[in-house]
């Protein structure tokens, strides 16, 4: 890249940093002190209480020290110091009582603190991870999952030390600062203006340096973001990276996020490491200037000009540097909460951001209950009676039941991931109660995206689709996923016993229920040559089971469910020969009587499908039986006689 183009680069990532960083600020903050008042709002006022005044006891030393030494001064020139060691005595002693009741004050406030701040990052965290399940498969495709759990520990993290130290600490920065100034004015309204006019070049010193520390603060955080993607997306695939020998290439890849991630903290560290003693040196420069400048005065018996009337005096002088020593250390604690409010500002950003993300839309009214029939009269029970019916309310109060049969037809549906781009193109399918249909064809031709829209992952772009004569959108969602079981080809099983992930297939499912179901799928004989059979625990997604087992217990998971309608999407691909058998004549059981949808490479397991759809680029171009569709000698014709490859 040119100069001129790098340089334009620079000049746009700047413009777009100012616009951003802002109102960014602005309202995240407020969010943020909102969040924290809403959650502990009798906790809140009582820290507060506890900063304010602690931060108001330790602004006024110097009044006592004025006092102490004005009393000193007269006892000087009058020679009577009899008279004053009481007065002396009383100052010191209320000065210390205030102390001890100030650091009561603040071990009582620091100790809420505690509370406060992690109980406020236990509710944020409960209500991230309940709107994250509340979010489409949409979100969870298209973000990074290594970046979301970023969110969970990083930004947090950064949250947590901006809601215990940083905020605090400017609260009690902007209470000294006040209260200092105030006491200054009161004593002198020239050395006054001497301090502002240093604490002026601090602050700009403090706006430009942090600043540019600020910016790649932010920076550094979504950098961490991306790293800790890429490392779970490599832990994820490590058995793939070996097989194709791209350990260098991954190594590589993560040394250029690495990098980016060093560059970034290594330039916002130098701008927060020299901010801090520039405004160290700045405060001691400061300090001499009015200590200069206070000798000046005495000197030349300037009048004093200040709102308690006093004559410039050593009382005044000495007192007000060690208000300026508080009043710029206090202008530099700023400066070094900068970083920590900037980071939290980030993560607190990033969070809220995934807190706001829309819930997945459901506008369905009809829901699926336990029914029973009784002089061919659909009613609503409690009790399980193996028959299930969709209640449909209507706009005039009645409500009327449909059995829950499993009849699902598409009808003319259009669909794409991407509204620019069709996926689906007007297919039409009839799926009859107890029939089997099979989905055939090459990758990307759009067979899971059809059950991907059954169970509306995904909301169709056009036409219609229809269970049991009832449009799937006015059907919840819950209920209409709960009638539906799936195996997916790619197994997810979860930290817990075998028993136990058998059971997420029905939650309530007792053991026999869970071993019967695993009998069903073929599972049972290898669950009970495990070391503690269904008391087996599992753990890094079943890693100590090979890949055929795992989807054995997913067919059992889906078996325990006994939905009226089965999706298997791929469910013996990475079973072998031998296993296959097993599992296809457990699954023959587990599809009887039920509307079974089935997509498979493997053709030999869709023969006794009733109906075979064969897809082409989101078109289905031939549908009929296995004999049917060999005598057409078409696509499947092709497709199973070897001629035409399906890939």
């Amino acid at each position: 890249m040119s100069k001129k183009g790098i340089a334009n680069e620079q000049i746009s990532e700047k413009e777009e940093m100012k616009k951003r960083r802002p109102p960014v600020q602005k309202g995240v903050v407020t969010r943020v002190i909102k969040t924290v008042f809403k959650f502990y709002p009798v906790r809140t006022v009582l820290v507060l209480i506890g900063i304010i005044f602690s931060a108001a006891v330790s602004s006024i030393p110097a009044v006592f020290m004025q006092k102490v030494i004005a009393i000193i001064e007269t006892a000087w020139k009058s020679g009577n110091w009899e008279g004053v060691k009481g007065d002396i005595f009383s100052n010191v002693l209320t000065l210390g009582i205030l102390y001890a009741i100030s650091l009561t004050a603040s071990i009582v406030f620091n100790l809420i603190m505690a509370t406060v701040t992690q109980g406020t990052l236990m509710k944020l965290r409960e209500k991230l991870f309940n709107n994250m399940q509340k979010l489409p498969i949409k979100y969870f495709d298209t973000h990074n999952h290594g970046d979301i759990m970023s969110i969970y520990t990083n930004d947090i993290d950064a949250l947590r030390q901006m809601i215990s130290q940083s905020i605090p600490q400017l609260l009690v920065t902007l209470i000294v600062v006040i209260t200092v100034l105030s006491i200054m004015i009161n004593y002198s309204i020239w050395l006054t203006l001497v301090v502002l006019a240093g604490t002026a070049v601090m602050l700009f010193l403090t706006a430009k340096i942090g600043g540019g520390s600020a910016k790649y603060f932010v920076k550094q955080q979504k950098a961490i973001g991306k790293e800790e993607g890429y490392i779970e997306e490599i832990m994820n695939g490590q058995k793939v990276v070996k097989v194709f020998c791209h350990e260098e290439e991954c190594k590589e890849a993560f040394d250029r996020l690495n990098d980016k991630l060093y560059e970034d903290s290594r330039r916002a560290n130098a701008y927060s490491n020299i901010l801090g003693p520039i405004l160290n040196n700045m405060g001691n420069i400061l300090y001499v200037v009015v200590a200069l400048a206070g000798g000046l005065f005495l000197l030349s018996g300037t009048p004093n000009l200040s709102v308690s009337g006093a004559a410039f005096s050593i009382s005044i002088v000495v007192p007000f540097l060690n208000m300026t020593k508080q009043f710029a250390g206090n202008i530099g604690q700023v400066s070094f909460q900068i970083n920590s409010v900037v980071m939290g500002i980030a993560g607190a950003q990033r969070i809220f951001e995934l807190m706001d993300q829309k819930p997945e839309a459901d506008e369905g009214y009809v829901t699926l209950v336990n029914a029973k029939e009784e002089n061919g009269v659909i009613s609503e029970c409690e009790e399980r009676t193996g028959m299930w019916a969709w209640k449909h309310p209507h706009e005039n109060g009645s409500v009327t039941y449909t059995r829950l049969t499993g009849d699902v037809r598409l009808f003319d549906v259009d669909f794409g991931y991407d509204e620019n781009k069709t996926v689906l193109h007007n297919v039409t399918i009839y799926a009859e109660p107890g029939q089997k249909v099979a989905f055939v064809g090459a990758t990307g031709a759009g067979k899971t995206t059809i059950t991907n829209l059954i169970n509306r992952f995904y909301d169709i772009a056009d036409g219609k689709i229809r269970y049991d004569g009832i449009n799937i959108n006015k059907i919840k969602k819950d209920d209409l996923r709960r009638s539906l079981g799936i195996v997916l080809q790619d197994t997810n099983l979860f930290t817990g016993t075998v028993m136990d992930n058998i059971r997420y297939g029905k939650l309530d499912a007792s053991d026999e229920e869970c071993i019967r179901a695993a009998e069903l799928a073929g599972a049972d004989d290898f669950i009970t040559r495990l070391p503690e059979s269904y008391n087996t625990q599992l753990s890094g997604n079943g890693a100590n089971l090979s890949q055929g087992q795992r989807q054995l217990l997913a067919i059992a998971r889906a078996a325990v469910a006994d939905p009226p309608v089965m999706i298997m999407d791929e469910a013996t691909s990475s079973i072998d020969t031998r296993t296959e058998a097993i599992v296809q004549r457990g699954m023959d059981a587990l599809m009887k009587g039920r509307t079974v949808f089935v997509i498979a490479h493997r053709l030999s397991t869709v023969k006794n499908s009733d109906v075979i759809m064969v897809l082409e680029q989101g078109r289905i171009i031939e549908r009929g039986s296995h004999d049917k569709l060999i005598e057409e000698k078409g696509q499947y014709y092709r497709l199973y006689t070897g001629a035409f490859e399906l890939e």
